[in-house]
């Protein structure tokens, strides 16, 4: 920062910044409201049961979809960071990204809208659980 910016003011918050902000105000709202946002696996179905309660007419979130598509996307790619490892990449909202340790690159916002507009058949758990490595079953198949 800054000295300029320390005399005037704070410097404009980063996306990086504003997806953190966003991470932890919906996991906030989320456990007040009875849904389990631990940023585990698990959590991503708390996610799918929000979307499946909260996103028809008088859902919540038609009250104000743009931010909190936002923050359900923050909280989806910083979960995915936490459990795969990865970082955070983008210039805007709609285009943020998480690029994961094997070089696989996701679009959480995308998805979080994807989920909204087209309902369990673009499940967030199922999103999720499938970048992660998996053991082989110890069953041979024949």
């Amino acid at each position: 920062m800054s000295i300029l910016d320390k005399l005037f003011g704070k410097k404009k918050p980063s996306l990086e910044d504003d997806i953190h902000s966003a991470c932890e105000w919906v996991v906030n709202a989320l456990n007040v409201s009875g849904y389990n946002a631990d940023y585990s696996l698990e959590s991503m179905k708390e996610i799918d049961r929000f979307f499946d309660e909260q996103s028809g007419e008088d859902g919540i979130i038609s009250r104000n979809r743009g931010q909190i598509i936002f923050a359900l996307a923050s909280y989806i790619g910083e979960t995915v960071i936490r459990l795969y490892g990865g970082k955070w990449s983008g210039s805007d909202e709609m285009n943020m990204s998480v690029e994961l340790d094997g070089g696989t690159v996701i679009f959480p916002t995308q998805r979080a809208m994807k989920r909204y507009q087209n309902g369990s058949e673009d499940s967030i758990y199922a999103y999720v659980y499938v970048l992660g490595p998996h053991e082989a079953s110890a069953e041979s198949h024949t």
